[in-house]
């Protein structure tokens, strides 16, 4: 078996979302019992639902495969978590990376102990992101949570310099390589 027959390339283009996930994890699960020995994530994404980029960071970090993600467009916000699963991580020359605070969307008169439940919510979210930035470029937490705070933006040579991307390079893709999709809007 060649590399391209073992590797196999998710592309997704997509805000993260229950749909999305859902899409991403189906579509690794399938290729994990088929045996494949890499997945190579490429990713570009506003970012979206911080429960479900967690979720995905994590499922990506335990399953039995070398997982390798590549930005080729923008990663944003629980994007960059998301990136930050792969053991090698690369992106394009043209691309950036967003990191900003978790927010909450209140649309509804709230009691005081459901708006201390939210922030509880917050600050463990972020954390969260925090850790799995932090374990992916080498930095500390607190390195991290002020880099979130700052709303930080970062080209991809800030980007390496930063510790979050590996290398910069054009290529997605080898000619004859196994690409799937999920595009959702």
């Amino acid at each position: 078996m060649t590399e391209t027959q073992t590797t196999i390339y998710i592309k997704f283009f997509s805000a993260v979302d229950g749909n999305s996930s859902n899409a991403l994890m189906h579509l690794v699960d399938q290729y994990v019992n088929q045996k494949y020995q890499k997945i190579v994530l490429l990713i570009s994404s506003p970012g979206g639902s911080v429960f479900h980029g967690l979720s995905i960071f994590n499922y990506l970090s335990g399953i039995p495969v070398e997982v390798e993600t590549h930005n080729f467009g923008s990663v944003d916000s629980i994007g960059v978590t998301i990136f930050s699963a792969g053991k090698k991580r690369y992106s394009v020359p043209d691309a950036r990376f967003l990191l900003h605070p978790v927010s909450a969307n209140l649309q509804a008169i709230i009691e005081e102990n459901k708006l201390e439940e939210i922030i509880k919510g917050i600050r463990i979210d972020q954390n969260n992101i925090a850790a799995s930035i932090a374990k992916a470029t080498g930095k500390t937490e607190n390195e991290i949570v002020h880099a979130i705070s700052s709303r930080t933006t970062l080209s991809p040579k800030e980007a390496m310099e930063f510790g979050l991307v590996h290398e910069i390079r054009s290529s997605l893709f080898p000619a004859g390589a196994q690409v799937v999709s999920i595009n959702q809007s």
